[in-house]
């Protein structure tokens, strides 16, 4: 089939891409795509906050439409709307808002005026940060990219499942994100943030897959960050597992991951861990901090 050349991609799925050559650098923006999502919702106009979530935040189902008035105030309110439109976005360049997403997602089947307050407060933190950009520099490390896991014990009100999450990184950027309850209740911080080690684990040996594909074939083990020192204990050392032993054997594998020399566990300090944005909601100098870690520039 015939091919056109239309010169280099400047718009992409809604997605703005901005090259600077002599800063070896490209940007990845959807200001537009926010612009748009605030006037839907009728908050163009709306009051600037720092945050995606107010630090400290405790939802539950609870807090469901409690009367009449409350189910008919919730009845007009385009919650899963907003709350799909803003998927998109955290999908694809707002690692920050990630994890707010995804907490009030878990509200979806009956959201209260509650929900909604918290939802438009993230739509009041986007007005104020419309104009970040996911930013990825050249880089002349040894390692092509680098993972980062974290986990929230016990974080759900109504489960008590942990949310954990990691992040990749690549020029500086992030590529790669997720936030999610665990399927299973952890017994200690110790076990959430090991599992979270394994879904990342997962990711790692993704990105060295497709990096090889590319042309670009990973030697030596890939670099994974974590804060909790037992879990990188319990990840390097088979006789740290008896108090872990009822976990289920797929938990197991980033043992072998790590005897094999595929994945390194190091650990990173809670001040310093970029994923620490993805597992709760940080208050305003952390915020910034992890922003900036993930590599989204003003």
């Amino acid at each position: 089939f015939k091919l056109r050349d239309l010169g280099e991609t400047h718009f992409l799925l809604g997605i703005e891409i901005t090259r600077d050559r002599k800063k070896r650098s490209i940007s990845l923006s959807q200001r537009q795509y926010v612009v748009d999502l605030l006037q839907r919702y009728g908050m163009q106009d709306c009051n600037p906050v720092g945050t995606p979530l107010p630090p400290g935040i405790k939802l539950s189902k609870s807090m469901g439409p409690q009367n009449a008035e409350e189910i008919a105030f919730m009845r007009d309110v385009p919650y899963l709307s907003a709350i799909g439109s803003l998927q998109y976005l955290a999908m694809m360049t707002r690692p920050d808002i990630q994890y707010a997403v995804g907490y009030l997602a878990r509200f979806n089947h009956n959201p209260g005026p509650q929900h909604w307050a918290a939802l438009k407060h993230l739509l009041r933190y986007l007005q104020g940060s419309k104009d970040y950009k996911l930013v990825y520099t050249g880089s002349d490390s040894a390692l092509p990219f680098s993972t980062f896991s974290d986990a929230s014990h016990g974080d759900c009100v109504d489960s008590g499942r942990s949310t954990g999450a990691y992040l990749t990184m690549i020029g500086g950027g992030a590529v790669g994100w997720s936030s999610k309850l665990q399927t299973v209740v952890a017994l200690s911080s110790t076990e959430a943030e090991y599992m979270a080690a394994v879904e990342a684990g997962k990711e790692i040996m993704w990105m060295r897959n497709i990096l090889g594909e590319f042309g670009y074939a990973v030697s030596g083990p890939s670099a994974l960050g974590i804060d909790n020192l037992s879990a990188i204990s319990v990840s390097k050392n088979p006789e740290h597992f008896g108090r872990m032993k009822h976990l289920d054997l797929r938990f197991f594998w980033l043992r072998d991951a790590v005897d094999s020399g595929v994945v390194a566990p190091f650990h990173v300090p809670g001040t310093e861990q970029p994923a620490d944005a993805l597992t709760k909601a940080l208050p305003l100098p952390a915020v910034r901090s992890t922003r900036e870690a993930m590599g989204l520039q003003l």
